[in-house]
C-alpha cells in the first residue's frame, strides 16, 4: 500500500508534463500553419478571371467617349441638330467648257433617328435663294429662270429611314433615304452619309445627285454651251448631339 501511495503521484506529475508538452506542441504547429497558408483575397479585390469564372465582368474605367456612347445606347432615339454657321452646301455642274462650282446655305435643321429600327425624321431647311458660283449674272439667271427662287425660296430634305449601322462614337457611313422637296416638286432621295461623333458634337457629309432637268426645271445650256442634267451635291454638316427617350 505503501508503494502504490508513492506511484501514483508519480503517475499523475507525469500525466501532467505529458499534457502541457503536447499542448505547446499542437500551439506551435496551429502556429506555424497559420503562418504559411496563403492569404484568402477579400471579395472587393477578386481578381478578373474569377470575376469571369463567377460569370460576373470585371469593372473598369470607362473614358468620357465611352459613357457618351452608353448613354446613346440606351436611348431609343439620337437627335442630330444642325448648326447652320457651322454647315454649307456644296454643288458642282459639268459643262462642254468647264465644271461650275457654288454654295448654298443651310437655314436649320434637325435629323432624328433610331439606331436600333432605323427610322428617322426631321429636315433640313437650304436657302435657294443664297445660291452662289461667283459670277453675278449666272447667279441672277441660276435664281429667276431655273430655281425661281422668288417663288421657291427653299429646299427642304425630309429623312424618312437609315440604313447602316450608326457607330455611336466614332466614324460611319450610311444611307439616308427621304423625300427632297425642291421647285415645288417632292422627289424621292437617297444620301450617302458619313457622320463623326466626338462628345455631344458631330460632323458630317452627305452627297447626293438632283436630275435637276427630269424634276421640271430648266437647262442653262444652249447650243454653244452644253451642260450635263444632273448637279452632284455634297452637304457640309456640324451641329450638337442630343439624346431622346
Amino acid at each position: 500500500m505503501n508503494d502504490c501511495r508513492e506511484v501514483v503521484p508519480g503517475l499523475a506529475k507525469s500525466a501532467q508534463a505529458v499534457t502541457s508538452s503536447t499542448v505547446r506542441a499542437l500551439a506551435i504547429l496551429g502556429l506555424a500553419l497559420c503562418l504559411s497558408a496563403p492569404a484568402i483575397p477579400s471579395p472587393r479585390q477578386a481578381s478578373p478571371l474569377a470575376a469571369r469564372l463567377a460569370g460576373q465582368a470585371p469593372r473598369q474605367a470607362t473614358s468620357g467617349a465611352s459613357r457618351v456612347a452608353s448613354t446613346r445606347a440606351a436611348t431609343s432615339e439620337i437627335v442630330l441638330i444642325l448648326d447652320p454657321a457651322q454647315s454649307k452646301v456644296h454643288w458642282t455642274l459639268d459643262s462642254s467648257l468647264h465644271t461650275v462650282h457654288g454654295t448654298f446655305a443651310v437655314k436649320s435643321g434637325t435629323v432624328h433617328f433610331n439606331p436600333k429600327t432605323g427610322t428617322a425624321g426631321g429636315e433640313i431647311v437650304v436657302s435657294a435663294a443664297s445660291g452662289e458660283s461667283g459670277n453675278k449674272s449666272r447667279d441672277a439667271r441660276m435664281q429667276k429662270e431655273i430655281l425661281e427662287t422668288a417663288k421657291y425660296p427653299e429646299a427642304v430634305f425630309r429623312p424618312t429611314h437609315e440604313e447602316g449601322k450608326v457607330a455611336l462614337a466614332g466614324a460611319s457611313q450610311v444611307k439616308l433615304d427621304g423625300m427632297f422637296i425642291i421647285h415645288g416638286s417632292e422627289h424621292e432621295l437617297t444620301a450617302l452619309v458619313t457622320v463623326d461623333f466626338r462628345g455631344d458634337r458631330w460632323t458630317g457629309t452627305a452627297k447626293f445627285e438632283v436630275p435637276y432637268v427630269q424634276w421640271g426645271m430648266k437647262n442653262p445650256g444652249n447650243f454653244l454651251l452644253k451642260v450635263k442634267p444632273v448637279v452632284n451635291v455634297e452637304m457640309e454638316m456640324s451641329g450638337e448631339v442630343q439624346a431622346a427617350q
